[in-house]
């Protein structure tokens, strides 16, 4: 399997419900490095996994959207803890949308598998890879 990886960033606020999370509960900000893995079984007719120069727009615009933000006063996570794991979920899902929409070049419908890990820092991380 090929892959090609891009790399951005989130800065975030959020808070927790849940004893669980501990001081988590109270609003606290969150640093993300956002890296997208693109993977393929073969080569497109460039030679190339996907458009690097278009995979980093593209992420760049999904993490955008959650850049500089609380997640608590977003309609689309009421009621959701915004977890590193669900983050990784929802960038890789809305990456998987501007795929099948063609933002990624015709070249980008041999892509098999997406993955999104979210760094929280040097010593922890959470992902998640879905299917295309």
């Amino acid at each position: 399997m090929f892959s090609v990886t891009v790399r951005d960033h989130i800065m975030i606020a959020h808070s927790f419900r849940g004893e669980v999370f501990g001081p988590a509960q109270r609003l606290h900000g969150a640093t993300f490095l956002v890296d997208a893995t693109f993977r393929r079984e073969q080569l497109d007719d460039d030679d190339i996994v996907v458009d690097i120069g278009l995979a980093t727009r593209e992420l760049g615009a999904v993490v955008s959207e959650l850049n500089y933000r609380n997640l608590d006063n977003e309609p689309d996570f009421a009621g959701v803890n915004t977890s590193t794991e669900f983050l990784a979920k929802v960038i890789a899902d809305r990456l998987a949308e501007r795929i099948h929409k063609g933002a990624l070049g015709e070249g980008a419908k041999g892509i098999k598998a997406l993955s999104v890990t979210l760094h929280e820092s040097h010593i922890a991380w959470a992902g998640y890879e879905r299917a295309l």
